[in-house]
């Protein structure tokens, strides 16, 4: 029987090790904090768990238009957020989504160990005083937040998002450094729970890996709701003042709230695990290199997620897991394709997108065409009195095969499997404009923009 052992109980790992289970393989998970990792424990299913109370508090607070009213005693609109409730649900459910991945695991008889581990040799991973041998192994450790020596985190006031869901009360004004998509998510988030936000932003606009369109929507929210937006400016400095934060800019403004909140990157967790002594060659950053099927530079060896540094989505890790094993351990593999990754950023229009961009297709690195359809036309979202947002559908020029797509709108996250599905599978504008779709429904928008660019084709 192939002994496999997995560093990193993370979707990386966790996926991974449900795929060598269903092939006979003798499989070991080494955590160290807890089975779902990072992701489960402390970033995705906290911050989404975070942004669901904040989406709702935003749907009650704007519903006038939809006859609904929420009053408290001075006849003023207020929802109430009670934040210790908050924040010991999401922390319940947390643990419950790790102790029902860690049930699973078990179940289909993997072996789950607490601890630290690290690279003994190609073939033996230690645990403490324990040596574990293995055929395989997957390095699936995962990465934390990046910290400034100018801006070190204390968990009080000075914080990174690891430390949000301990805070007793509702920061009153909150400073985010970093406008990327974390900055962006918990920036929209507590703007949306009460919090007067600042969110500082090195480049000339939010979210600037993103569609350049739905990046000017969601900033165009922001600051409608309030949100003050300082952009071409970095942080230099965060301090504490005697009840709150400075921070210091680059252009020599200050800024001064009562948090600070930092969203500079990640960093990969490959220091001390041996990697490098057992030959395992780390690109720059300290993430392990690996290739479309998930192969170190170590024969046997392989990794996962967010320590190789590529696209750093649970998606995108669980699925490197997965081709992991499915080619070590012999399987019929199709190696990873990053065009067809779906992404959402959860903020509230969520924004959503896979494959091309219309930048590539200004830029003439494929030859496409475009069609961007407002929301605010669609029925179902005037009867939402949903007013921000899009569907942008990319098709090759005369072929018509979908290439890519955004969507900025409620659910986009759920909205944007359907043309996922058009880019995966090599779908034309004509297919997607065959098919039915719901009257009314947002998703009516995606048919209809199939519809466009059909009509449109050229001769």
């Amino acid at each position: 029987m192939t002994k496999v052992v997995i560093i990193g109980g993370g979707p990386g790992g966790y996926e991974a090790a449900l795929v060598a289970a269903q092939l006979d393989a003798d499989v070991t998970v080494v955590e160290r904090d807890g089975i779902g990792g990072a992701c489960v424990l402390t970033d995705c299913v906290p911050s989404k768990s975070l942004i669901a109370t904040s989406t709702r508090r935003t749907y009650v607070r704007e519903s006038d238009s939809l006859g609904l009213r929420v009053h408290d005693a001075q006849d003023r609109a207020a929802v109430e957020v009670d934040t210790d409730r908050m924040n010991s649900r999401i922390k319940r459910l947390a643990r419950a989504q790790s102790e029902d991945t860690r049930t699973r695991l078990v179940k289909e008889g993997v072996e789950v160990i607490s601890g630290e581990a690290r690279l003994v040799d190609p073939h033996i991973v230690a645990v403490g005083d324990r040596r574990l041998r293995a055929d395989i192994i997957l390095i699936a450790t995962g990465a934390h937040p990046r910290e400034l020596p100018t801006a070190r985190p204390d968990g009080e006031r000075i914080l990174t998002w690891r430390h949000l869901y301990d805070m007793e009360e509702l920061p009153e004004k909150l400073i985010v450094v970093g406008s990327g998509v974390t900055g962006a998510e918990f920036a929209s988030a507590y703007q949306s729970l009460g919090s007067e936000v600042t969110l500082v932003s090195s480049r000339d606009r939010v979210m600037p890996t993103q569609d350049a369109d739905a990046a000017e929507v969601l900033e165009q929210v922001f600051m409608r709701r309030g949100m003050t937006v300082l952009s071409k400016t970095r942080a230099e400095s965060v301090v504490r003042t005697e009840d709150g934060v400075l921070v210091t800019l680059s252009d020599g403004r200050t800024v001064e709230g009562s948090h600070c909140l930092m969203t500079v990157g990640m960093i990969p967790n490959t220091e001390g695990l041996g990697l490098e002594e057992a030959g395992v060659r780390l690109g720059g950053g300290g993430f392990v290199e690996v290739d479309r099927v998930s192969r170190t530079t170590v024969p046997g060896v392989y990794a996962a997620g967010d320590c190789t540094g590529v696209n750093m989505l649970a998606s995108v890790a669980a699925m490197q897991g997965r081709i992991a094993m499915w080619h070590a351990l012999g399987e019929a593999v199709a190696p990873l394709k990053l065009s067809t990754v779906a992404s959402t950023v959860f903020t509230h229009p969520e924004l959503a997108s896979v494959g091309a961009s219309e930048d590539d297709v200004r830029s003439g690195r494929i030859d496409g065409r475009s069609v961007t359809l407002p929301l605010n036309t669609n029925p179902r979202a005037k009867m939402d009195e949903v007013e921000d947002g899009f569907v942008k559908l990319i098709c090759r020029q005369h072929t018509g095969i979908v290439l890519g797509g955004v969507i900025v709108g409620p659910r986009a996250s759920e909205l944007i499997l359907g043309v996922s599905i058009a880019v995966q599978q090599r779908l034309t504008v004509d297919d997607i404009a065959h098919t039915f779709s719901v009257y009314p429904s947002l998703s009516g928008s995606v048919t209809e923009a199939a519809r466009t660019l059909m009509l449109a084709s050229p001769e």
